[in-house]
């Protein structure tokens, strides 16, 4: 893959997960009744958290932190550098490191607790909350980056391999294995988009790989997690009605919701509008489905009104950039 290549598709990630966040960040919290009365239809200033428009939140700021760590020399080829992400993450938290106006707002519990152990000292991999109660989709929401990882770009996928990545960048701040799911279950939809594949044939691949890889494990732990998803995982999602999907901060809420919406429409600016507009965790459930959508649709398909307004646009691109260069420099390495 040419470099241009790659750094359309990283641009067209991480502008499509800001976008989607930013449009959810003014009305996040308030129901989908409010939306269906008042729905968003373009980039709002102010709101929930009083920012100006195009004003990303938590969910961007800890995926530009994931991609910074990855684009370091040899980030996405050996197993990325967690010290470095929980500095960036810590940074982040308490000096407003990667934030759209240098302020930091909207935190989730189990990432707080989570960066509050980080700057105690305990290991990265091991300092994500890891009961049943800590599903929240923190990790989901930062995790796309890994998909330029070259474990995930491999033309064939060692799942086993994948699996152990995703749980160990899962873990800085979620450690339960039902949000490694969640955010594994995503990275097979990117990293099918990834290599050209509709959206419909990316996720019938996704879930039919996942289902066969996840029957080889009933004995793990991971096994008794894939019912949790099911509806992913058995196809149908797609045919959900809007009353059965719910867009909460639950992790299994938010895959569900962000793939019922990419599912469901056909161009950037529907997918990400329909995501917010299910109401509750708006900025997350639009950067869970903006990200996905911007790599089915490229670029070019999120509307200029919203990448005007977009705070540090240019500062995402070149991240962007630098974040395919370790990718691609991956494929030339001995």
């Amino acid at each position: 893959m040419s470099t241009a290549t790659l750094s359309t598709q990283a641009r067209a990630a991480l502008l499509g997960l800001a976008v989607g966040d930013a449009l959810g960040v003014p009305v996040e919290f308030a129901p989908r009744a409010a939306r269906q009365k008042d729905p968003v239809v373009g980039m709002r200033a102010y709101g929930t958290h009083h920012q100006p428009a195009g004003t990303w939140s938590d969910d961007s700021s800890l995926t530009f932190c994931l991609a910074e760590t990855l684009a370091l020399p040899g980030g996405c080829h050996s197993a990325p550098d967690l010290a470095d992400f929980a500095r960036r993450s810590i940074n982040w938290l308490y000096q407003s490191y990667w934030t759209a106006h240098g302020e930091t707002f909207d935190v989730g519990n189990a990432t707080r607790a989570a960066i509050d152990r980080l700057q105690r000292g305990v290991e990265p991999s091991k300092a994500g909350p890891n009961s049943e109660f800590d599903n929240g989709n923190g990790a989901l929401m930062r995790i796309l980056p890994l998909a330029f990882h070259d474990v995930w770009r491999a033309e064939n996928l060692d799942f086993n391999a994948a699996w152990m990545l995703t749980e160990n960048v899962a873990s800085v701040t979620h450690g339960h294995p039902r949000s490694t799911l969640g955010c594994f279950l995503y990275l097979l939809v990117a990293r099918c988009l990834l290599r050209g594949q509709s959206l419909a044939s990316a996720y019938d691949e996704a879930r039919q790989s996942a289902y066969s890889w996840l029957q080889g494990h009933a004995k793990g732990p991971v096994f008794y997690e894939w019912p949790k998803y099911g509806a992913f995982l058995d196809g149908s999602l797609p045919g959900l009605g809007e009353e059965d999907v719910k867009a909460t901060g639950y992790v299994v809420h938010t895959l569900e919701a962000a793939l019922w919406c990419l599912l469901r429409h056909d161009t950037y600016a529907a997918t990400v509008l329909a995501a917010v507009n299910l109401g509750d965790d708006t900025d997350t459930t639009g950067a869970v489905a903006g990200g996905l959508a911007g790599l089915a649709y490229g670029e070019a398909a999120i509307p200029d009104e919203w990448l005007a307004v977009l705070a540090r646009r240019a500062d995402i691109e070149q991240l962007a950039v630098r974040l395919a260069g370790a990718s691609l420099a991956s494929d030339t390495r001995p």
